[in-house]
């Protein structure tokens, strides 16, 4: 089936992240002398209505005995559901014709969905090499492929230990060229839909870091890690709408495609903090992140690992996340009036609020050569039910309605 809306929501991109991270938990191969290490994890996410993703990923990773480590990893992820178009909902039924020409019916007063069913295959590998005792290099590529999109990338970081390890320095960048080629061709921005050309569209990424971790003690140890990432070329979404609203009752009167910048700079600095007590573990990071789209977010990680014997554990988790609109984010534009340069309807580019509540347990059976990790996660996203320009009978809709989303992930790791 042709892909109908974007399938990278940001939620679920941070659940994948948690299923790299069951990757790497400490202590997940048991065998101190392990040459080999082959990891299993499969993501389960789903949204209330909306996104549905399967996501089974496999790391096999090779350990020298000098600390030089090569690892490689395979993702598939299968990705179905609905998204929201950017359209308003109105007091009657509406139609639209996607860009695969299927005609799509919206019931009256709900938000229009388009529905979307995709592929993706993901393929990592790194080479992490140490240079005398206090020098670490890794050296990564990256590939993945989807129905309208392709990646290609590399990346590179070298870290350094000081003060006798108890300070740790890092540095590092990666670029990547991605092309974007939407089904049925790229519509021009804020258009009717016009398609101005069928190829594809650039899109380049690159970044820095520069990251620092210090042992104040024993128990205790804190980081900070700035980034910055350049992005240019495609960046709009070719399948998000915008509605025209009639200036005085707000009814839906056609839509236009959504235009975004074709550059967009982002930054971001990261605090951590990791405790030790006597057995368990506390984690506490804070980040804040701002871009050139005006979008800037706080996100508050809490994690307590609790040991409950040398081969279980017990992780309660909780997140909270909120983020500003982006300055062109309008949840419609006026028919008739002058059209601005930039405009885009979609909720991930608004005002947005998440909590995070979730679980990690792992657990080492005696008659099993590696350990088992299991994750649930429960997340409710809410956004700005009445934004400011909303008019007329817009104002009766909620129009960024509470999303209930789970999360469920599940892991195996051995080595030999």
């Amino acid at each position: 089936m042709q892909l109908e809306s974007p399938k990278r929501p940001s939620l679920r991109d941070a659940l994948h992240t948690a299923a790299l991270a069951l990757l790497l938990v400490p202590g997940a191969a048991k065998a101190e002398d392990a040459k080999d290490r082959v990891d299993f994890t499969s993501l389960l996410y789903g949204e209330q209505s909306r996104t549905q993703v399967i996501e089974p990923i496999i790391r096999f990773t090779h350990l020298w005995p000098d600390g030089q480590s090569v690892s490689t990893q395979l993702g598939i992820d299968v990705i179905t559901g609905a998204s929201p178009t950017g359209a308003l909902p109105s007091g009657v039924v509406q139609t639209r014709t996607s860009a695969s020409g299927r005609v799509l019916t919206s019931p009256a007063g709900q938000i229009p969905v388009a529905p979307f069913r995709d592929r993706r295959v993901s393929l990592d590998s790194e080479w992490q090499k140490p240079f005398a005792r206090f020098l670490t290099s890794t050296v990564g590529g990256h590939f993945s492929r989807e129905k309208d999109y392709q990646s290609l990338g590399v990346s590179g970081k070298l870290s350094t230990d000081l003060m006798h390890r108890l300070l740790t320095v890092t540095v590092g960048g990666g670029v990547s060229h991605d092309t974007v080629f939407p089904v049925g061709g790229t519509p021009a921005g804020l258009s009717d839909a016009t398609i101005v050309h069928t190829g594809s569209n650039a899109k380049n990424v690159s970044n820095v870091l520069l990251g620092a971790s210090r042992i104040l003690s024993r128990r205790w140890m804190v980081g900070v890690t700035g980034t910055r990432t350049f992005e240019s070329g495609y960046l709009t979404e070719p399948y998000k709408v915008i509605s025209l609203m009639n200036r005085v009752t707000g009814t839906p009167m056609g839509d236009l495609t959504d235009k975004r910048p074709s550059t967009r700079d982002r930054s971001s600095l990261l605090f951590s903090s990791v405790y030790h007590l006597t057995d368990d573990v506390f984690y506490a990071n804070y980040r804040y992140y701002w871009d050139t789209w005006s979008v800037r977010s706080h996100t508050i990680d809490l994690k307590y690992r609790r040991q409950i014997d040398p081969d279980t554990y017990l992780e309660p988790l909780f997140r909270y996340y909120t983020q500003t609109a982006a300055s062109f984010y309008t949840v419609g534009l006026t028919q008739g009036a002058p059209l601005p340069d930039y405009a885009t309807s979609d909720y991930r580019l608004g005002v947005l609020n998440t909590v995070t509540l979730g679980a990690t347990f792992g657990f080492h059976p005696e008659d099993s050569p590696g350990e088992w990790t299991l994750r649930a996660q429960y997340m409710r996203q809410s956004g700005d039910s009445s934004p400011p320009n909303a008019i007329g009978m817009q104002r009766r809709f909620d129009l960024a309605p509470p999303i209930n989303i789970y999360a469920v992930v599940l892991g195996y790791s051995f080595g030999y």
